[in-house]
């Protein structure tokens, strides 16, 4: 199988990489459907445009893995100051990282990660932070084998129900 090619997402890419944001909202919802929004018909071209309205921020990150002119897989970075809520300085937040199914196991989500902390450190952020899915262990292997080291649990209780 070629490598991918990992660069910086256009306006052209917004159709895939709204597809595969559909896909991550699948995905969590179906993980646990009270804590993750439920994918809707339109949340492919939402989503699409979301991403679209962030290509023009600098302190924003969006790569596509372009796989002979197929869009595989994408990230979503950014720099952020500090944040007092989070009890943390200045960082990269890497916001989402999605690799079509019929491509994984193939290193791409490798490439798009370290291309993506390569891309937020040259914006000199000293540290990235970012949150998985607790039943994403997938990811979670992913980042471990890059670095990451565990630092938060969120926890989530719908309020009605009986404590």
């Amino acid at each position: 199988m070629p490598s991918p090619i990992i660069r910086p997402a256009t306006r052209a890419d917004l159709a895939a990489i709204g597809r595969l944001g559909a896909l991550l909202v699948r995905t969590h919802h179906d993980f646990d459907a009270r804590r993750f929004i439920a994918p809707a018909p339109q949340t492919a071209e939402r989503y699409g445009g979301f991403i679209g309205s962030q290509l023009e921020n600098r302190d924003v990150i969006v790569l596509v893995a372009d796989l002979e002119g197929e869009v595989t897989g994408y990230t979503y970075a950014g720099v952020e100051g500090y944040d007092y809520m989070a009890l943390r300085g200045p960082a990269g937040a890497l916001y989402d990282i999605v690799v079509d199914p019929a491509h994984r196991q193939h290193g791409i989500g490798r490439l798009l990660l370290d291309a993506t902390l390569a891309a937020l450190a040259e914006r000199g952020v000293p540290r990235v932070v970012l949150s998985t899915a607790e039943q994403n262990e997938p990811a979670q292997r992913l980042f471990a084998s890059a670095g990451f080291r565990r630092t938060m649990i969120e926890m989530t209780r719908e309020l009605g129900d009986d404590a």
